[in-house]
């Protein structure tokens, strides 16, 4: 039952009782209570139904602005996980590299990339590994054109 409703049994217990609002004190009392609270009421009423209102705007404003950020974000999100040779993708257990002596690709880890030294299985020779910041915007020593 709504307030609205409660009121009007109210409203309706105090007709049906036969107070006299127009010369008994308490009748009067009564009768201003009511109306009071009646418009109580009403006023709940309509604040409940602007708050429905203002959360589907409040809804409609989050999508627009969740598809201005994908929009806007984009680029930013796509750049942030690519790496072209040396695997800062957080997700990659393993990368690749080509030894600088003998040419061979070889395939290294997290922990071999963290201490910056590789020997070659193939030729045996020792080199230097890891991203460095060369200018490139990736953190790998290739050159891009």
């Amino acid at each position: 039952m709504t307030i609205s409703e409660k009121v009007a049994y109210l409203k309706g217990l105090a007709e049906g009782l036969a107070i006299d609002t127009e010369k008994s004190k308490e009748g009067k009392l009564i009768g201003v209570i009511i109306d009071v609270l009646e418009e109580i009421g009403l006023s709940i009423e309509d604040l409940e139904e602007n708050t429905v209102a203002l959360g589907e705007e409040i809804d409609a404003l989050s999508d627009d602005l969740s598809d201005v950020e994908d929009v806007v974000f984009e680029d930013e999100d796509d750049e942030d996980d690519e790496c072209c040779c040396c695997g800062d993708d957080e997700d990659e257990d393993f990368f690749e590299t080509p030894c600088p002596h003998c040419g061979e690709d070889l395939v290294i880890d997290q922990a071999v990339l963290d201490a910056g030294v590789v020997e070659c299985p193939n030729c045996k020779e020792k080199f230097s590994v890891g991203c460095e910041d060369d200018g490139c915007g990736c953190g790998c020593d290739h050159d891009h054109e």
